[in-house]
């Protein structure tokens, strides 16, 4: 590991969102809110007072502009990935925010969040711990209801509508859309979760936590305002549903292609699919994804899963500060988890094994900083590698391939599936499957 690299301080304990940031936040969030003209719902939560834990869905940046809204001028705390305090660590903490290294088990975040009720606070997190794919629910993790259930306050869920189809991961130009919404609820009084079990609790967080965000544009009439909407989609739709083809899909403007035998589509205005030649098998984004889900699970319980041995580029982050580039490597990941081996200019060799028990899920990128290209995050609970595979895909335009004749083509999307379906099997395995939208 990166020995030698001062860390990030992640007991440091929270700090109170200093007074004279307050109206700051709210400033800087509250242009993008009117712009939006976004209406928040509030469902026993106009008056309520911390302390209390907001669970939010998370889509794009403006999730966090929309919940400051909500809940101005009250004071809370917010976890946030390591890589958000890059170079304004100080700004960030006096901010309220507390440092997360994603998908890891990590007591001292429960710690922090004790401290943050016990201040008097609203303690906000984002369960789902990355953006989501294609605005639809991602897996929580099981202890939440633990969580909860510890921290003995009121348990509020603020799940927003519409800023995946505004601004998708897979390509953030804006689209306009407008209005959107967000329902801020009161879930769980105290009383409430003294009475239930943290398996009732789970239950009932999967139910508040579902949303669609393609089914929601479709059903309430309104329309994307870009005539480059498709662009992208290929990163998360990467298998054609047609020929069955992986990692030959392209898009440009408002259509999708599959490059082996040519069945295209186009995004129509209101977010749906429909084949330009042919039938039209999935008109619906986030159904083409789980189809990809359901072969991936396929191969895992074939127990054939593998990329093979990818060639890599890897970028420490151990602080705040910067990343360090570690230099070239190799990555695996099959039905063991994550390998990856890399050798900084000086010839020292550093590894990082991710076991399948470790992780449920994994953090992704897509041409990262705009300049990168696509990348899987990988996380101990004192490190993090941005882990850029250099294969025909997951290279920026115009980014050079190394060894192109024998380098194997591959999706950060599938491996992002392939870890969830992984995990799951390992479960199964040991006689503890896990319960529907629970990791």
């Amino acid at each position: 590991m990166t020995d030698n690299f001062e860390r990030f301080d992640m007991a440091r304990p929270p700090i109170r969102t200093r007074w004279y940031l307050r109206p700051l936040t709210y400033l800087l969030s509250i242009s993008d809110v009117l712009a939006h003209n976004t209406k928040i719902n509030y469902e026993g939560t106009k008056d309520l007072k911390p302390p209390f834990l907001m669970l939010s869905n998370h889509n794009a940046f403006m999730d966090f502009k929309v919940l400051t809204k909500a809940i101005y001028p009250r004071r809370a705390n917010y976890v946030v990935a390591i890589d958000g305090f890059i170079g304004r660590e100080w700004l960030l903490r006096n901010v309220g925010c507390i440092c997360k290294r994603k998908f890891t088990s990590d007591v001292t975040l429960v710690r922090q969040l004790a401290r943050v009720v016990e201040n008097g606070d609203i303690a906000v997190v984002y369960p789902e711990a990355r953006y989501s794919l294609c605005g639809t629910t991602a897996v929580l993790p099981e202890a939440l209801g633990k969580l909860c259930k510890m921290l003995k306050v009121p348990v509020a869920t603020f799940i927003c509508h519409g800023h995946h189809v505004n601004s998708p991961f897979w390509n953030l130009h804006p689209r306009g859309i407008k209005p959107t919404e967000a329902d801020f609820k009161l879930l769980y009084t105290p009383e409430q979760l003294a009475e239930l079990s943290v398996d009732e609790i789970n239950a009932g967080l999967v139910q508040a936590f579902q949303y669609d965000d393609f089914a929601w544009l479709r059903d309430k009439g309104l329309e994307m305002h870009y005539d480059k909407r498709a662009e992208g989609l290929e990163k998360v739709l990467y298998q054609c549903p047609d020929c069955g083809t992986e990692y030959e899909m392209s898009s440009e403007d408002n259509l999708l292609t599959c490059n082996h035998c040519g069945k295209q589509w186009e995004m129509a205005p209101n977010g749906q699919l429909r084949a330009v030649n042919g039938s039209t098998r999935f008109s619906h984004v986030p159904d083409w994804y789980e189809w990809e889900r359901a072969n991936v699970r396929a191969e895992v319980e074939a127990g054939t899963y593998s990329t093979g041995e990818i060639p890599v580029d890897v970028r420490s982050l151990p602080n705040s500060k910067k990343f360090i580039p570690l230099g070239k490597g190799t990555m695996v990941h099959d039905m063991n988890g994550f390998r990856v081996s890399v050798k900084d200019l000086l010839g020292k060799e550093y590894k990082m094994d991710i076991p399948v028990p470790s992780a449920y899920s994994v953090h992704i990128e897509y041409n990262y900083l705009g300049k990168w290209g696509d990348c899987v995050d990988l996380n101990t609970l004192t490190d993090t590698w941005y882990t850029y595979p250099k294969v025909p895909g997951c290279v920026p335009p115009g980014g050079a391939l190394e060894n192109l004749d024998w380098t194997p083509r591959c999706a950060v999307t599938k491996m992002a599936l392939a870890t969830e379906e992984l995990y799951f099997a390992y479960r199964r395995s040991i006689g503890k499957p896990c319960k529907p939208g629970l990791a």
